[in-house]
């Protein structure tokens, strides 16, 4: 009887850990999606601004706040985003793989096998 409650206890934890990884996992794809969401607008922004007159007003929102700035001054400013945006994506993805290979092994030690995904 007691084997058996230990037995249960065990497999509970087991599937809290399990289910705390896939949620990490889950969190870090959607913040990779949105980071690359905006990867992808400053994209086309700066596609969009660079053929354009350097003296040409436009306008950017900064901190909710809509400014209106030249084109020389708001291509630099996007471009260090931009970049920016880039090496946070990368990083974000790097941390992915390390919890999912950190998922594989913990699911190896544990002899876990996944019944439905």
């Amino acid at each position: 009887m007691a084997q058996a409650q230990i037995t249960a206890k065990k497999q509970q934890e087991l599937q809290q850990q399990y289910t705390n990884y896939k949620n990490s996992l889950q969190q870090l794809a959607q913040k990779i999606g949105d980071v690359e969401a905006d990867t992808e607008e400053h994209k086309l922004v700066l596609e969009t601004l660079n053929p354009l007159p350097q003296d040409r007003k436009c306008f950017r929102m900064i901190n909710g706040v809509l400014v209106e700035r030249t084109v020389k001054d708001v291509l630099p400013a996007l471009e260090t985003n931009s970049i920016g945006l880039k090496k946070v994506l990368e990083e974000l993805v790097k941390q992915y793989k390390r919890q999912e290979e950190e998922m594989e092994k913990w699911k190896k030690k544990n002899n876990i096998q996944v019944v439905q995904q």
